[in-house]
């Protein structure tokens, strides 16, 4: 079988809504000669004159008022697929969306993402899951659809990344901790008892790097996984903990913090999204959304 010119069908649609070859070669942009040989080609393919002879104008044929209206549906609908997506109605969108964030983000971030899009769209429901790792695969296989974190090594290189705000590490400690009171020096912090975040355990990072660099060393007394996980242990100890300053604004609610003793490199906190979702005009609404639920002062 051989395969019908689709671009027929657009011809198809502007002769049978003009009634005329004429004006339907003025509307495309045809010589009238043109046109004619494509009324040939369209007689052919369909097996029906579709235009005749009627004094000195054109009548359709019982076959071409049959296809009329089917044919204007079917180029109306190919224009739409080639179309650019437009943004849905928002009032009226359902639609979920699981994000996957480091510890800390939903907490500070989370209300007012939910108002936010709650507002905008009622119908959207967010999903948050645990960051436990920088593996890409979940935005790979769409079982996550956006996530934020600190970009490293380990995300694949077609992913598509756009920076949040920049963080840096604090220390925090209880109330009446011998450090929430005077100056804290690099010695005075490094003779504390610490606690270290680490997924993956380990007990090093820029902060001992700084200390080495004086001749000090932290004590270590446990690592833990999270940061929430670390300031419950700061709360009800003399532990030290470092954590992210934005990220734990609240999570470090009732407690003394304190600008390091020593220089550490700040870093960019961003969203992370599949290259597939970049054009969907309802992701972009979304990634909107962090961006600017993340830029507000509080």
């Amino acid at each position: 079988m051989s395969t019908p010119d689709l671009n027929l069908l657009i011809t198809l649609d502007v002769l049978l809504a003009e009634g005329s070859v004429a004006g339907a070669a003025r509307r495309l942009r045809l010589s009238p000669s043109a046109m004619s040989r494509a009324l040939a080609r369209l007689r052919e393919a369909t097996g029906d004159p579709l235009l005749v002879r009627a004094g000195r104008g054109l009548v359709p044929t019982p076959r071409a008022l049959e296809l009329r209206e089917r044919v204007s549906l079917l180029v109306q609908g190919a224009e739409e697929v080639l179309r650019p997506a437009q943004r849905p109605d928002l009032k009226q969108l359902v639609r979920s969306f699981t994000m996957r964030s480091s510890e800390g983000f939903v907490e500070n971030f989370g209300a007012r993402l939910i108002a936010r899009i709650s507002e905008e769209a009622p119908g959207v429901r967010l999903r948050f899951v645990q960051k436990s790792s920088k593996d890409s695969t979940p935005l790979r296989d769409g079982t996550v659809d956006l996530e934020t974190g600190v970009v490293g090594t380990e995300e694949g290189p077609e992913l598509r990344v756009q920076a949040l705000f920049r963080d840096r590490f604090i220390g925090v400690v209880r109330k009446g901790h011998p450090l929430s009171k005077g100056r804290v020096t690099p010695k005075r912090y490094a003779d504390g008892k610490h606690v270290v975040v680490s997924r993956r355990g380990r007990e090093r990072g820029p902060t001992d790097e700084a200390l080495r660099a004086l001749g000090l060393e932290r004590r270590i007394v446990t690592i833990v996984s999270g940061f929430a996980t670390a300031l419950a242990l700061a709360q009800q100890s003399d532990l030290i903990a470092n954590v992210p300053e934005r990220h734990t604004g609240k999570l470090r609610e009732g407690m003394h913090s304190f600008p390091l003793p020593v220089a550490t490199p700040w870093f960019n906190v961003s969203m992370i999204w599949h290259p597939r979702l970049h054009a969907d005009p309802v992701h972009h609404w979304l990634r909107e959304c962090v961006r600017e639920v993340c830029a507000e002062k509080r």
